[in-house]
Parts: structure tokens; C-alpha cells; sequence
């Protein structure tokens, strides 16, 4: 799980520009380590959308926060965008946590809300696109994990 906090950034994943750990505690009576992070990522929006000046930004922010549980073998995140905030939520949550199969695997289950409003027409339009960019980065996200989990142990994909 740990292996996870550190994916990004990577020049495997040039949208995300920067990571910036703003807190981090650790519950003594529990032992959760509870992290919350900024991330800078590059706006993917098409120049042709960009064109609503709202749109026109350099960089998106998202706020993930994480609480890692190695008692229970688990961490659950959340992530929301910072950016346009009054017109677009996007939300994701994950968790990762040992598989009932095989102590040695891990279960990893995600999910995400999008929802545009304030848009007009565009609603529908930006929804798309955040939909599509988001499963693209999920897939991205996994291949990413996979070849850093080939590097540190070798090769348990073939």
C-alpha cells in the first residue's frame, strides 16, 4: 500500500506535476496513519472547451486523504477536486485491503462520482470528458502500480 502513496509523480504519468504532503498524524490508540495531500496536475480540458474562461487554467488541484490501517491490513482514500468547485464535483474513494482468497493479495475496490452543474449546454459535454479522462487514468493508475510492483519483486503478472 505504501508502494501506492509513492506512484506520483511520475514520468509515467506526466499530468500529475507535484504531491505536497500536508498533514500527517498517527492515532496512538488505534495506529491509523491518517495523510492528507494536495496534488498539482496539468489541465487536460481540450483547447476547444477551454474557451469558457473558467476552463482556462493552468493547473487542477485534488485533495486525497488517506487512513492506512496495518492492524487490519488496510487503507481507504479519498479524493475530491479543489478546482471549480462551484461547477463540477468530482469524487473518488479506495480502498485497498487484504483479499479473503490469499492473505498475500491485495483487493483493490474503487469508485468515483462526477457531476457538472452551472454549465448550461456544457454539463453534459464536460461530463463526458471527466468520465472518460477519470476510467483512462484509473487504467493508467493500474499499469503504473503494475510495472513499479514488477520492478521492486519482479514479474507476478505473466
Amino acid at each position: 500500500m505504501s508502494l501506492f502513496l509513492e506512484k506520483y509523480p511520475s514520468p509515467m504519468e506526466k499530468h500529475v506535476t507535484a504531491i505536497k504532503t500536508m498533514e500527517e498524524k498517527t492515532d496512538l490508540s488505534t495506529g491509523i496513519i491518517y495523510r492528507r495531500r494536495i496534488a498539482t496536475c496539468q489541465n487536460i480540458i481540450p483547447e476547444i472547451l477551454r474557451k469558457v474562461s473558467v476552463l482556462k487554467v493552468s493547473d487542477i488541484y485534488l485533495e486525497e486523504e488517506s487512513w492506512l490501517n496495518m492492524q487490519e491490513r488496510n487503507m481507504v482514500m479519498k479524493s475530491h477536486c479543489l478546482t471549480w468547485t462551484q461547477y463540477a464535483s468530482l469524487s473518488e474513494e479506495s480502498v485497498f485491503r487484504e483479499s479473503l482468497e490469499n492473505p498475500n493479495w491485495t483487493e483493490f475496490v474503487q469508485k468515483g462520482r462526477i457531476s457538472v452543474t452551472g454549465a448550461g449546454l456544457l454539463n453534459c459535454v464536460l461530463e463526458a470528458f471527466a468520465q472518460t479522462f477519470l476510467n483512462q487514468g484509473v487504467k493508467k493508475g493500474i499499469r503504473i502500480m503494475e510495472m513499479l510492483l514488477q520492478e521492486q519483486c519482479g514479474c507476478p503478472f505473466s
